[in-house]
Protein backbone atom coordinates (compact mmCIF):
# COMPACT_ATOMS: atom_id res chain seq x y z
CA UNK A 1 0.00 0.00 0.00
CA UNK A 2 1.45 3.07 -1.05
CA UNK A 3 1.32 6.12 1.94
CA UNK A 4 2.86 9.91 1.29
CA UNK A 5 3.16 11.42 4.79
CA UNK A 6 3.69 15.26 4.88
CA UNK A 7 5.14 17.22 7.64
CA UNK A 8 6.21 20.66 7.85
CA UNK A 9 3.31 23.28 7.26
CA UNK A 10 2.46 25.90 9.55
CA UNK A 11 2.14 29.76 10.13
CA UNK A 12 4.71 31.39 9.16
CA UNK A 13 5.16 35.77 8.62
CA UNK A 14 5.59 37.01 4.95
CA UNK A 15 9.22 36.50 4.00
CA UNK A 16 9.60 33.87 6.22
CA UNK A 17 10.97 30.28 5.70
CA UNK A 18 9.48 26.89 6.17
CA UNK A 19 10.65 23.41 4.88
CA UNK A 20 7.96 20.49 3.64
CA UNK A 21 8.95 16.76 3.97
CA UNK A 22 7.15 13.93 2.71
CA UNK A 23 8.02 10.34 3.83
CA UNK A 24 7.07 8.01 0.95
CA UNK A 25 6.12 4.09 1.94
CA UNK A 26 4.96 1.01 -0.44
CA UNK A 27 7.04 2.00 -3.31
CA UNK A 28 10.29 3.62 -4.68
CA UNK A 29 10.32 7.33 -5.52
CA UNK A 30 13.59 6.90 -7.73
CA UNK A 31 11.57 5.20 -10.29
CA UNK A 32 8.37 7.73 -10.27
CA UNK A 33 7.33 11.58 -10.72
CA UNK A 34 7.17 12.60 -7.76
CA UNK A 35 6.68 16.71 -6.00
CA UNK A 36 4.45 19.16 -4.48
CA UNK A 37 0.83 20.33 -5.31
CA UNK A 38 -1.13 22.75 -3.37
CA UNK A 39 -4.78 23.81 -3.17
CA UNK A 40 -5.81 27.44 -1.76
CA UNK A 41 -9.87 27.72 -0.81
CA UNK A 42 -11.80 28.67 -3.88
CA UNK A 43 -8.98 27.64 -6.03
CA UNK A 44 -8.18 24.78 -8.29
CA UNK A 45 -5.03 22.36 -7.03
CA UNK A 46 -1.76 23.23 -8.66
CA UNK A 47 1.51 22.05 -9.10
CA UNK A 48 4.24 24.14 -7.27
CA UNK A 49 7.23 21.69 -8.31
CA UNK A 50 8.03 18.49 -9.87
CA UNK A 51 10.83 15.91 -9.96
CA UNK A 52 10.90 13.18 -13.17
CA UNK A 53 12.84 10.15 -12.67
CA UNK A 54 15.21 11.31 -14.83
CA UNK A 55 15.82 14.21 -11.87
CA UNK A 56 14.63 16.91 -13.72
CA UNK A 57 12.83 19.56 -12.16
CA UNK A 58 10.07 21.56 -13.02
CA UNK A 59 8.81 24.93 -10.80
CA UNK A 60 5.63 26.99 -10.75
CA UNK A 61 6.55 30.36 -12.44
CA UNK A 62 5.44 32.14 -9.51
CA UNK A 63 7.56 30.21 -7.23
CA UNK A 64 10.58 30.34 -9.58
CA UNK A 65 14.05 31.14 -7.30
CA UNK A 66 11.89 30.88 -4.08
CA UNK A 67 11.25 27.48 -3.41
CA UNK A 68 13.99 24.17 -3.98
CA UNK A 69 12.32 20.87 -4.16
CA UNK A 70 15.25 18.12 -3.18
CA UNK A 71 14.70 14.29 -3.29
CA UNK A 72 16.21 11.63 -0.78
CA UNK A 73 16.61 8.28 -2.42
CA UNK A 74 17.94 6.47 0.36
CA UNK A 75 15.43 8.19 2.60
CA UNK A 76 12.59 7.69 0.12
CA UNK A 77 11.65 11.25 1.02
CA UNK A 78 11.09 14.36 -0.40
CA UNK A 79 11.62 18.14 0.42
CA UNK A 80 10.22 21.70 -0.04
CA UNK A 81 12.66 24.73 1.16
CA UNK A 82 10.10 27.28 0.54
CA UNK A 83 11.80 30.91 1.58
CA UNK A 84 10.50 34.50 1.46
CA UNK A 85 7.31 33.36 1.70
CA UNK A 86 4.37 35.65 0.36
CA UNK A 87 0.75 35.49 1.21
CA UNK A 88 -0.38 34.37 -2.25
CA UNK A 89 1.56 30.92 -0.83
CA UNK A 90 -1.04 30.18 1.66
CA UNK A 91 -2.75 26.76 0.57
CA UNK A 92 -2.89 23.53 1.75
CA UNK A 93 0.26 21.37 0.50
CA UNK A 94 0.25 17.82 -1.37
CA UNK A 95 3.15 15.31 -1.68
CA UNK A 96 2.18 13.94 -5.33
CA UNK A 97 3.29 11.32 -7.36
CA UNK A 98 2.47 10.23 -10.87
CA UNK A 99 2.67 7.15 -12.58
CA UNK A 100 0.27 4.23 -13.35
CA UNK A 101 -1.39 5.95 -10.86
CA UNK A 102 -2.12 9.07 -9.13
CA UNK A 103 -1.37 9.40 -5.11
CA UNK A 104 -1.03 12.05 -3.02
CA UNK A 105 -1.04 12.39 0.95
CA UNK A 106 -3.43 14.09 3.23
CA UNK A 107 -1.61 17.42 2.62
CA UNK A 108 -0.16 20.10 5.14
CA UNK A 109 -1.33 23.71 5.81
CA UNK A 110 0.95 26.70 4.82
CA UNK A 111 -0.15 29.63 5.98
CA UNK A 112 1.52 33.27 5.51
CA UNK A 113 0.03 35.82 7.83
CA UNK A 114 1.09 39.02 9.46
Amino acid sequence: QVQLVESGGGLVQPGGSLTLSCAVSGTTISVLNIGWTRQAPGNRREIVAAISTGGHINYLESVEGRFTLSRDNAKNSIYLQMNDLKIEDTAVYYCTMWGAADYWGQGTQVTVSS
